[in-house]
């Protein structure tokens, strides 16, 4: 891993990016509360979607610390963020259910991954937004309930998480692409290519690990 000094100016893009993603995740939460078949899990997808309005609330308070608007830090990445949750939109509540722990264990795995490098106030930040809640616990029992002795669910949501995986890679590939100052400070946190390598095959292990703790 390397290291990056705190005047990087890929570090304002991460947080935009950051707060982008949990805004969007917010309001897709709460539009996907609905294939809930029970007030329960309607509450469970309510309180995920709160905290991620807490974590939007924080990544805020880190731009407007830097001098900047928050909402234009974060204009560049919502066409991205808009593209990937269209192209994954679940029909289903095991599909909601798998695309929420997925969807955060993805940007989690890719961020937490780097942040080591970052400096001590940035790496406090993306860690708190990013580390896993106790929330997910509701999750995992209640794909595992549906997908025990039935599988066919089991392949179909196998199959869900599987492309989930494949279009966050895609849009992350994108936005490195169109966006220097984020795609320079990966590389640094990172240390070489090689290392960018290494942190793409430990992202795919994780998610891995995920199914197999969702009973996929």
């Amino acid at each position: 891993m390397g290291s990056v000094s705190s005047d990087h100016p890929g570090i304002i893009e991460l947080y935009g990016a950051l707060a982008c993603g949990e805004i969007t995740a917010f309001y897709r939460l709460a539009d996907e509360a609905k294939f809930a078949p029970h007030l329960y899990g309607r509450v469970a997808i309510a309180r995920m979607a709160g905290s991620e309005m807490r974590h939007y609330e924080l990544l805020h308070s880190a731009i407007k610390e830097q001098g900047r608007d928050p909402f234009e830090v974060m204009a560049p990445f919502i066409d991205v963020l808009d593209a990937y949750h269209r192209s994954t939109t679940p029909s289903t509540w095991p599909e909601t259910l798998v695309k929420a722990y997925i969807g955060d264990g993805i940007a989690a795995d890719f961020y937490l991954e780097i942040s080591s490098a970052f400096p001590p106030d940035v790496a406090a930040v993306v860690q708190g937004v990013l580390a896993e809640t106790h929330h997910s616990e509701f999750v995992k029992d209640e794909v595992r309930s549906i997908v025990d002795g039935d599988t066919i669910a089991a392949d179909r949501l196998r199959l869900w998480a599987r492309r989930l995986f494949g279009e966050a890679l895609t849009q992350a590939q994108f936005v490195l692409g169109q966006r220097d100052d984020l795609a320079e400070l990966v590389l640094s946190a990172s240390g070489d290519l090689n290392h960018i390598a290494t942190l793409f095959d430990s992202m795919q292990a994780k998610h891995d690990e995920r199914m197999k703790l969702l009973g996929l």
